[in-house]
């Protein structure tokens, strides 16, 4: 059964590169209005950022990472979700291709940025997760928004979805490191392995607020 499988995934992306190929201009036109908006949000970001250096003489932000979904794994979480391999079906059902990570100090920085950022104008906010106040069962944690923005092309304006994330420094190390250790290839993660990992992330949340609790003690001299 394996040994089909593999045979099928092949033929799998044989159809899909002949989709591309197709498909082509109209995809790179879509994912070239992807990144404008992926900028256009890193951009009011940064903006934030020095608002709050010259406002409060400190910068929320130690780190902006942003990335654009590759096409395999678009057509892959298409295909896992049975949505169409359309154009047309990548922008109407998926949310994150374009992504930005904002990496704060504080998890009180998370909620302050995040709330100035919805706050700005042509930001639609459409999906919310709280994963911080709400952690996922294997203790990841990060504030997920998915809004849309507006871009402006020469000849109008065009609305585009860009997921959000905010983490901590302490949250980011932890799923950075979580990732590498959980999906390697061909490793079953034990379950003593995920519950060590589970106490490593409440170690860090914990970290995350006695740090806190620390910067609100510095701040009152």
């Amino acid at each position: 059964m394996a040994k089909q499988e593999h045979n099928i995934i092949p033929r799998a992306r044989n159809s899909v590169r002949k989709w591309m190929k197709e498909q082509s201009l109209p995809y790179k036109e879509l994912i070239s209005y992807y990144t404008c908006a992926m900028m256009e949000v890193e951009t009011r970001f940064r903006v934030l950022d020095e608002d709050f250096s010259i406002k409060y003489d400190r910068n929320p932000i130690e780190t902006i990472k942003t990335r654009i979904k590759s096409f395999d794994s678009i057509m892959d979480k298409l295909s896992r979700n049975s949505y169409p391999l359309t154009v047309e079906s990548i922008e109407n059902n998926l949310n994150d291709v374009a992504g930005v990570r904002v990496i704060c100090s504080f998890q009180s920085d998370v909620y302050q940025l995040a709330e100035a950022f919805l706050s700005q104008d042509g930001v639609q906010l459409l999906v919310r997760k709280d994963y911080i106040s709400n952690p996922k069962p294997s203790g990841y944690r990060s504030l997920h928004l998915v809004v849309a923005v507006p871009i402006f092309l020469h000849d109008h304006k065009k609305l585009m979805k860009v997921e959000v994330q905010f983490r901590t420094l302490a949250m980011d190390w932890w799923a950075s490191v979580e990732h590498t250790i959980r999906y390697k290839k061909d490793v079953e993660l034990s379950e003593q392995a995920a519950k060590e990992l589970f106490e490593c992330a409440e170690m860090s949340d914990a970290l995350d607020r006695r740090m806190e609790y620390i910067n609100s003690l510095a701040r009152k001299k």
